[in-house]
């Protein structure tokens, strides 16, 4: 297959139809399909499109496909990767609605297992990327305590306190402070 067009619908497809519980779960799908199978970027290329996929509004999912399928062809490849993540869950919500009614999947004791049966395996899908996240991102002993205390302020839910713009704020300027004094240090070393 040698259209990188119909590649990159092929393979966001296939991530779509195949992955259930969510964008974070199809993250270590993606990595795994677009850096070591076909190679298309470097893995801090996509930590880094991965960043900024989150912080845009929006499905984490499609975003990262957006960004990707941007990357390697621009608006066309944005198109085709991104048409390939929707496509097929609009399909099956399609074939849902057509043919299931909500008292139906409710009452179905056997639908209802299958939906309990996948539980587990979404809460390890979404777990990976977050551990290989954490890794790339060289997040260590001295600095796990961060991403905890961020979520547990989140979970709080006291007004101001809670809002996650503001832990991506205190985030930027710490990060900026860190790089400033890190690099000011290495000046004054230096001479």
């Amino acid at each position: 297959m040698k259209n990188i067009y119909l590649q990159l619908f092929a393979t966001f497809f296939k991530i779509g139809a195949f992955t259930f519980g969510g964008g974070w779960a199809m993250i270590s799908i993606i990595e795994r399909e677009i850096v070591d199978k076909h190679g298309w970027i470097r893995r801090e290329e996509f930590l880094d499109l991965l960043a900024v996929a989150q912080s845009l509004p929006g499905i984490l999912a499609v975003n990262i496909a957006t960004a990707i399928g941007d990357k390697l062809r621009g608006m066309r490849g944005s198109a085709c990767a991104t048409l390939g993540c929707v496509l097929p869950s609009f399909l099956i919500i399609l074939a849902i609605a057509i043919f299931l009614t909500p008292d139906m999947i409710k009452n179905n004791r056997i639908i209802s297992s299958i939906f309990m049966g996948i539980r587990p395996a979404v809460v390890a899908l979404i777990v990976a990327p977050v551990i290989t996240s954490a890794k790339a991102a060289k997040i260590g002993w001295r600095t796990v305590w961060i991403p905890f205390i961020v979520a547990l302020m989140i979970s709080i839910n006291i007004g101001f306190i809670s809002n996650p713009i503001l832990y991506i704020l205190l985030g930027a300027v710490g990060g900026w402070g860190f790089w400033y004094f890190s690099n000011r240090s290495l000046n004054h070393s230096s001479k």
